[in-house]
């Protein structure tokens, strides 16, 4: 039987959003915005002007990303007050056997009514998606490495950048 490329965060849940509310002053709002403290080095783009064909390439991007820096490890994939997952996205195909039984990621970085978050286990890396804002902040050195390009190309000059203080 293959391994599960996901799995509900039951009993880490409560603690993961804890250290996420501390480490990242998280203020959910609807009209204030950042809605965190964007961390250094960050990216932020807007997501105004996406359309179906472009959240598709966009995840493709984070996910390819998220996969390589994790290897055979695991990413956090947070989905404010809703069902949060520990994702081995070296596991995610048509072999997998996913809850609900679906191959593929459990979240896209594309923040669809409520906040979506992907973050390293460490929380080094990470996105942060605003469903308000309409952006998505892409966090640590090592994922914008992978993604700033693509993401540039896809949804243009970026709202904000937080530059790595030396």
């Amino acid at each position: 039987m293959a391994a599960r490329a996901y799995d509900e965060l039951r009993a880490d849940e409560a603690a993961v959003w804890d250290r996420f509310y501390a480490e990242f002053a998280f203020r959910p709002r609807v009209r204030e915005f950042p809605a965190i403290k964007e961390p250094a080095p960050s990216v932020t783009w807007s997501l105004a002007s996406v359309d179906d064909s472009a959240v598709d390439r966009l995840a493709e991007v984070v996910h390819e990303a998220l996969a390589t820096l994790a290897g055979s490890g695991s990413v956090l994939a947070l989905d404010w007050q809703h069902p949060c997952y520990r994702v081995w996205p070296s596991r995610i195909g048509p072999d997998t056997v996913d809850p609900p039984a679906s191959p593929g990621w459990p979240l896209s970085p594309y923040p669809d009514g409520d906040y979506f978050i992907y973050l390293a286990e460490d929380f080094r890396f990470g996105t942060f998606g605003h469903p308000w804002e309409l952006s998505l902040c892409v966090f640590g050195a090592e994922l914008l490495r992978l993604t700033e390009v693509d993401l540039h190309e896809l949804l243009g000059d970026p709202m904000r950048r937080t530059p790595v203080i030396a």
